[in-house]
């Protein structure tokens, strides 16, 4: 009786809690419990019923067990048994409703209206169970005793469990984690499977937060990805992992599978069902929510209502993973709403609702995709988004090592990556890792002909794959294309039709119908497909879908249906409702797809073939006239492309520089230019660009897309600002960018990981650069070491107009080097150091170097820990400042004393027109008092 009393004693406060949240289930159990103790008043259960799902959240009860011994008279009422034992009846009647309706009905005790509203779909088994005895209990005694002598017959107490007997969402756990562990203990993408251990291969990415979801330069971990960190709506389940083709998306899933089979992580979750959005492409049947669970994963070998009922009732325990959602084959869409966990739907209309949360809410869903599939209809549902960047220069060699047990192949293959910036900025992307590290034989044997371009390196994979065909043969030869052209028209044939249907899967028939052979099969380019199982028939796929875009590629410059029309479509910057490819086809209707990211590849792949570095290759299974036609067209459209940027471009309001704001699609034409390897089409590309600055924030730009940027914006005939803010740069992609360093009037890089190295190479090119005269790097990983170069530019260059380093980690240290430079420097009228470390001694270095300097118009000192002596020193530059018009020092450790000095200095200059001291060590009343000094910002 001790618990009844602490309920009764707690009652008010238990009821207002209720009435504020917890889990669905689990608050409706502690419900029962409650009334049938006869410690909570109807009124106020049906208070806390008529809850919305979303509020009843954060009450945690464990397992809803009676430990209170009810010692109340039995009832001689049916309708108060139905209270005092409801916790049991539930329990009881949750399987055997349908019948309980039917047989209530035919006694008279309730209406077919009744029974159309307790089988509402949007119930679990135990809702409908709890509505019905509310039903019979108010529709009196003889109602309650109908359904109390039904239920003694149809149903009997549970057997008591055996001693040792395990709970059977535990068994289904088990045979899940092994069908699991089978699945995901070899390396599965890139033709991986049966030779690399995932455990020995795998190597992190850089995982980050998307923009909006919290501090977007704190590195996650795989835990991470389903933490709390960086939730941005709490009542959405679906949290997506998005990141280019080949960025690892597929095989971090994998790793999490893996991690969770084992009980190494996730462990928050009982169970967890995992989907590819590939296999559920070919599901043609429509299906209910426990056909999906149980068909598409894991079969129970035994109960599998009670496990269906247990995953509706615990959503919270359960994890869904989906892969690859861009290969869906259509766009998301919440039009249709469906919310019955047992009626069938088709399977975009379960999938999307899954998403959404209309079907199983509070299930977590791990989603994986391209950026672009995930548009605004599908972000509003998100609980949070995180992005996944590829490998960091340590992740690369790491892989490079794991792939190599030989040393000596390992320090080969990262020397001549090292040696080829080109090439070492696609290894970003861990698919191009994998082909260097699989193609190394090529690559070391090619000498300065290394690869430089998307298009180069498949064709390295073509010869290693043809090479191993035959190897006896050391070398293929120059003709080697012509040798197996037949081979590469019909998987080319296979991988064009494929996009175009949104197809990632082949069956016999396909390849059949492509005139795919088993010889070409035993070449390696398709590799037996795992998401599809089949006992009668074998199914294929690509080894990765990079490389079904590149056979495609090649089907459309050597084959001769391919006219010009169909290359123009291709071209087209805005890929609208149309099939991947399909309207480079002669037919009437394609198949919709989600996104132009497949297209967009491709045509990289086709400007790339039919640049001239690569006709002579070409030319010999394809006539000179025809390749010259396709190369012109391909020219034209990427220029048109180009121009068309150009033109939207406003005019700039009065006194305002002319700015243009790049779209992604003007970076995907860009790097279609560089592919091309031609300096007279990146020449004219640009050639009309007139504007002072151009934008490209938050385009997903990485060291790849830099090399590219570089090799045609070195031809701007004007200086431009250009804008790379919040983008994958890296010190890679700062040494990319180093050719085009000489048209940057100014540089902004915020929050793009670059540290110290690569800053040192930028500097290094910079000081020879006239027109190189601001910077801007917040946000990234910068630390003292980085200030001597600084310090170098400002002393070599003395045209230097502005420096913003914030948020960084620079201590006092680094601020005593700093001041070198800027104690020589007579130009630099900018100057930005908030959210470092530099202290009162940073402060007294940075004075001390800028008490004569005569340029200095603005400089920002905000929350370095600055105290009275650190301001004591700066108030020195406010005295004598000729120049000097704002000084922020919000956020420091300034008392009252600090700022008397910044007073008395500000009495001696008119110049300055504000000091900011928000934040600092001040009560209000010396705020007050302080602020007759206009020009003082609190």
């Amino acid at each position: 009786m001790s618990a009844q009393k602490l309920v009764l004693s707690q009652r008010a406060e238990l009821v207002q809690a209720l009435s504020r949240g917890g889990t669905a289930e689990g608050v409706d159990c502690v419900l029962d419990l409650l009334i049938s103790w006869g410690v909570l008043l109807w009124e106020d259960y049906v208070c806390a019923c008529v809850l919305p799902e979303a509020q009843k959240t954060g009450l945690e009860f464990g397992k809803c067990v009676s430990v209170v011994k009810d010692d109340r008279e039995p009832s001689t009422m049916a309708t108060e048994t139905l209270l005092c034992h409801r916790p049991f009846l539930v329990s009881r009647l949750r399987d055997h409703v349908d019948g309980a309706l039917e047989h209530l009905l035919g006694r008279g005790c309730l209406t077919s209206a009744d029974r159309e509203e307790i089988q509402l779909p949007v119930y679990t088994s135990s809702q409908q169970a709890r509505r019905l005895l509310d039903k019979v209990r108010f529709r009196g005694e003889d109602s309650a005793m109908v359904l109390l002598h039904y239920l003694d017959r149809t149903t009997s107490p549970p057997p008591p469990e055996k001693e040792n007997e395990q709970p059977f969402w535990l068994v289904y756990q088990k045979k899940l984690c092994s069908s699991i562990l089978a699945q995901c203990y070899f390396l599965s993408t890139c033709g991986g499977a049966g030779k690399y251990s995932l455990d020995d291969v795998y190597t992190d990415g850089l995982l980050e937060l998307s923009q909006g979801c919290g501090d977007t330069q704190v590195s996650l971990g795989l835990e991470d990805v389903l933490g709390q960190v960086g939730t941005l709506n709490e009542e959405a389940d679906t949290v997506l992992v998005s990141g280019q083709a080949g960025s690892g998306k597929s095989t971090l899933l994998q790793r999490l599978h893996l991690l969770w089979a084992r009980r190494e992580a996730l462990q928050d979750f009982l169970l967890l069902f995992p989907f590819s959005c590939r296999k559920l492409n070919a599901e043609e049947r429509e299906l209910s929510l426990r056909d999906l669970l149980f068909l598409h994963c894991c079969w129970p070998d035994r109960d599998q209502d009670k496990l269906f009922a247990f995953v509706l009732d615990n959503p919270h325990l359960v994890l869904l993973t989906f892969d690859g959602l861009d290969e869906f084959k259509q766009s998301f869409s919440d039009e249709r709403r469906h919310c019955c966990p047992t009626q069938a739907a088709p399977m975009s209309t379960l999938l999307f609702n899954l998403l959404q949360g209309s079907l199983m809410k509070g299930v977590r869903k791990l989603v994986t995709s391209r950026p672009e599939a995930a548009g605004p209809s599908l972000r509003q549902y998100l609980r949070k988004e995180v992005l996944l960047k590829g490998f960091s220069p340590g992740g690369i060699d790491c892989f490079v090592r794991k792939h190599h047990q030989d040393r000596g192949v390992a320090s080969g293959v990262l020397q001549a990556l090292q040696s080829n910036t080109a090439l070492l900025g696609l290894c970003h992307i861990p698919v191009f890792c994998w082909i260097v590290s699989k193609c190394y034989k090529e690559l070391l044997g090619c000498g300065k002909g290394s690869p430089q371009t998307f298009t180069d390196v498949y064709l390295m994979v073509l010869q290693h794959f043809f090479r191993r065909k035959s190897p006896q043969q050391k070398s293929l030869g120059s003709s080697w294309l012509l040798e197996h052209f037949q081979t590469i028209m019909h998987l080319g044939q296979l991988a064009f039709e494929g996009l175009d249907a949104s197809c990632y899967i082949f069956s016999e028939v396909d390849l059949q119908n492509s005139g795919v052979a088993e010889e070409d099969i035993t070449i390696g380019f398709l590799i037996h497909s795992k998401n599809f199982s089949s006992t009668d028939e074998r199914h294929f796929e690509f080894l990765h879908i990079t490389m079904q875009c590149f056979f495609a590629a090649l089907h459309i410059v050597l084959s001769d249906k391919t006219n010009l029309n169909q290359i123009r479509t291709l071209f087209q910057t805005q890929c609208k409702s149309k099939g991947c490819i399909g309207f480079c086809q002669p037919r009437e209707q394609s198949v919709m797809t989600t996104e132009s990211s497949n297209p967009q590849i491709t045509a990289k792949f086709v400007s790339g073939l039919l640049s001239q570095h690569h006709s002579d290759l070409l030319q010999q299974s394809c006539s000179a006239t025809m390749l010259g036609k396709k190369s012109k067209c391909v020219v034209k459209c990427v220029s048109k492309g180009v121009q068309r940027h150009f033109k939207s471009i406003p005019q700039p309001v009065k006194g305002e520089k002319k700015s243009m704001h790049a779209m992604p699609s003007f970076v995907w034409l860009i790097s279609c230019i560089y592919e091309m390897q031609d300096s007279d089409v990146a020449m004219n590309s640009v050639a009309r660009l007139e504007v002072d600055h151009l934008k490209l924030t938050y385009c997903n730009i990485g060291p790849v897309e830099c090399t590219a940027l570089a090799y045609v914006l070195q031809y701007l005939r004007c200086p431009v600002g250009l804008q790379l803010d919040y983008n994958c740069v890296g010190d890679v992609g700062v040494e990319q960018l180093l050719p085009c360093l000489p048209v940057c009037s100014s540089l902004y890089l915020r929050n793009n990981n670059i540290s110290d190295e690569g800053i040192r190479r930028l500097i290094d090119k910079g000081v020879h650069c006239e027109s190189f005269k601001k910077i801007a790097l917040f946000s990234n990983n910068l630390t003292d070491a980085c200030t001597q170069d600084f310090a170098h530019l400002l002393k070599t260059k003395q045209i230097f107009l502005s420096l913003r380093l914030g948020n960084n980690n620079i201590t006092s240290r680094g601020a005593e080097q700093l001041a070198e430079g800027l104690r020589c420097s007579q130009s630099l009228q900018y100057l930005g150091l908030w959210g470092n470390k530099i202290g009162d001694r940073g402060a007294e270095a940075l004075a001390e170097a800028l008490k004569d300097n005569t340029s200095l118009v603005w400089l920002s000192l905000v929350g370095n820990g600055i105290g009275n002596s650190g301001a004591q020193a700066l108030a020195k530059i406010i005295q004598k400042s000729k120049t000097l018009e704002e000084m922020w020092l919000s956020k420091n450790c300034i008392t009252r004393v600090g700022v008397e000095y910044i007073v008395k200095a500000l009495e001696e200059n008119v110049t300055v027109k504000s000091v900011w001291l928000r934040g600092n060590n001040l009560s209000q009343p010396e705020v007050e008092e302080f602020q007759r000094e206009c020009r003082l910002i609190f």
